[in-house]
This record gives structure tokens, C-alpha cells and sequence, in this order.
């Protein structure tokens, strides 16, 4: 009698109580929290990489706009499709093209320039070409300047 009653719990006994359940779902949301904040990371990181590739390509333009020219940069920053096929790079965030009047460009002789990126995750530098700090949602900057 006493081997069928434990029979009959064993059988009673199949689903899991709700610590089990509670202990689950918290490592769960644990793991997921950890996710999120890893991926919104790596988007900081990749979005940077490509502003400060954006930055270079419109400073390699600009030092071959010198070679071709005497001597002379381009007014503004903006080599124009001869030289950026592709046209001006546009920021990864928020999809606008970047322009001379962008945060810490110095485009207004013909003997120098230079150029910034505000970064969100890094910070290379804490001021731009003139001084200025990154505007708000942006911890760093990127700066070239000319290589002549």
C-alpha cells in the first residue's frame, strides 16, 4: 500500500511550481537586459567607424582637390561628385549629409581645413576643429585636418 502511494504522488507531480517558473523567467530577463545593452553598444561602435571612414573619404577628396589644383583647397568642405562620386557621406544616425557648417569644420580659406565627426562611444577628443565641445547625445570627436 505505501508502494502505491508513492506511486499515485510521482504521477501527481509533473509540472513545475511557480519558484521554478519565477527563477527561470528572472534569468531570463537578466540574460535579455545584457543582450540589449551589448547590442546598442556595438551599434555606437559601428555607427563611429563609419563617421570616421566617412571623415577620411572626404579627406582623401580634399587632398586630391589640392593635387589638381596649384595648391588650393575647396572653400566648404565639399569636393562636389568629381571627387566623392558617391556625393557627400551622410551621417549613419540621422541620415543627413554632412556639410561644412557640421559640428567642428573649418573649411573657410583655401589653405587649410578641418574636419570633425561627433562620436557617441568614443572619445578621441573632446572638442572640435574650433574648440567647441560635441553637441548633446555625443561624447567625443574625430578630427583631420589638412595633410599639406
Amino acid at each position: 500500500m505505501n508502494y502505491e502511494l508513492r506511486i499515485k504522488n510521482r504521477e501527481l507531480k509533473k509540472g513545475f511550481t511557480l519558484l521554478e517558473l519565477l527563477v527561470v523567467i528572472a534569468i531570463i530577463a537578466v540574460l535579455i537586459s545584457m543582450a540589449t545593452v551589448s547590442y546598442s553598444s556595438a551599434q555606437k561602435k559601428a555607427r563611429d567607424s563609419k563617421r570616421k571612414q566617412d571623415v577620411k573619404a572626404v579627406q582623401a577628396a580634399l587632398e586630391q582637390y589640392y593635387a589638381d589644383n596649384n595648391g588650393n583647397y575647396i572653400a566648404g568642405c565639399n569636393p562636389g561628385t568629381t571627387y566623392l562620386p558617391s556625393g557627400m557621406p551622410t551621417d549613419p544616425k540621422t541620415g543627413s549629409a554632412y556639410t561644412a557648417t557640421a559640428f567642428g569644420a573649418s573649411c573657410a580659406t583655401t589653405a587649410t581645413y578641418c574636419l570633425c565627426a561627433a562620436l557617441e562611444g568614443e572619445t578621441n577628443t573632446t572638442t572640435g576643429c574650433d574648440g567647441t565641445s560635441p553637441p548633446s547625445g555625443y561624447v567625443g570627436t574625430f578630427c583631420v585636418r589638412n595633410l599639406q
